[in-house]
């Protein structure tokens, strides 16, 4: 009798530790999105290549399919995303007050942003830097002549304070023009109330676009700032955090792999483990975030790798025209890099 209790003692021990060992998949966030069978993600209100929707409402840019990806992982269906467009100064309190799952809106990752907005950074998907733009006719090659300028900038930005920090220590005055949205600022430089424009590089090519004709206005080849952008979501919910990560560096894998929409079912033949694995077709990698197996396979089915992702929306061939410079795979020269998926 002794014999069987203490058996019996060690299989409830054992079952409670493997129990608490288990991941428990039940985050809030997870939760709420399931139920209600759509994605709510926050963009922006226009930023060409990021996130931009077109006169019949449907929406496109890198920003936009990511969270396609993380849709089509969690719900089967990248189409299943209620998109919210932010102001930046919203962007942290839509977040915060669960307003929107997921924030993606070409947001700079800083430290302030990541450990006192309530919200955390899942993963870096654009490397970008601040510059400036200013009409052709001023014939102004650096932004150190930009002394006594009026300089547009939208509030509650990185920007703001980044323009701020280089006027202070290249001593340069300047008059700020502040707007709450991206709109405005554009259109408020293209309309001549401003003699030059600051935001993130991959902005202002997007703002050239606004013009009536683009080439009016140049971009200088100053850099004066660090911006990686990417996404976040808020504070407290590793479950849904994995999810999101894994769901990007699924896009950033396949690129590597050589796996795209129009391939990845052929791929399915591969006898590469590494490529049998994001497949699902070998170990159960979704088990570890609380998904199934086909996860992943739907990202790249449904939406693309990384590489097809910025072709689309920001590559040479689209009007903003960017290269992909240091948003290259690490293979290729960039910073770009999924860490090892097994």
């Amino acid at each position: 009798m002794k014999l069987r209790k203490k058996v019996v003692s060690a299989f409830a021990i054992a079952a409670a530790a493997a129990l608490c060992a288990s991941p428990a998949f039940a985050g809030k966030t997870l939760n709420a999105v399931k139920h209600r069978g759509t994605l709510i993600c926050g963009v922006n209100t226009a930023a060409p290549g990021f996130s931009n929707a077109d006169s019949k409402g449907h929406w496109s840019g890198l920003d936009v399919d990511i969270c396609r990806a993380v849709a089509a992982a969690v719900l089967g269906n990248a189409n299943k995303v209620k998109y919210v467009p932010l102001a930046s100064e919203q962007r942290f309190t839509a977040l915060q007050s669960g307003q929107i799952d997921l924030l993606a809106r070409n947001t700079t990752w800083s430290m302030s942003r990541d450990a006192s907005q309530g919200s955390v950074f899942v993963a870096v998907d654009y490397i970008d830097g601040q510059g400036f733009m200013v009409p052709k006719k001023y014939k102004i090659n650096s932004a150190k002549k930009l002394n006594g300028a009026t300089i547009c900038v939208q509030t509650g930005t990185s920007s703001e304070k980044n323009l701020a920090d280089f006027a202070r220590a290249n001593n340069i005055k300047y008059k700020p023009v502040v707007f709450s949205t991206t709109e405005a600022t554009q259109g408020a430089f293209i309309s001549g109330r401003c003699q030059a424009y600051t935001t993130d590089r991959s902005d202002l090519a997007g703002a050239r676009l606004r013009a009536k004709n683009p080439n009016d206005f140049v971009i200088l080849p100053d850099t004066i700032s660090k911006e990686p952008l990417g996404m976040a979501i808020r504070r407290g919910d590793d479950d849904w955090f994995q999810i999101v990560r894994w769901s990007f560096y699924t896009m950033l894998e396949a690129e590597e792999l050589g796996i795209t929409k129009n391939n990845v079912d052929s791929m399915k033949n591969s006898r590469n483990p590494n490529v049998r694995r994001l497949l699902g077709l070998e170990e159960n990698l979704g088990q570890m975030i609380g998904l199934d197996k086909q996860w992943s396979y739907r990202i790249i089915k449904q939406v693309g790798n990384y590489g097809e992702s910025f072709e689309a929306n920001l590559g040479p061939k689209t009007p903003l025209g960017l290269s992909r410079g240091l948003n290259r795979l690490w293979t290729k020269g960039g910073l770009l890099m999924a860490p090892p998926m097994r």
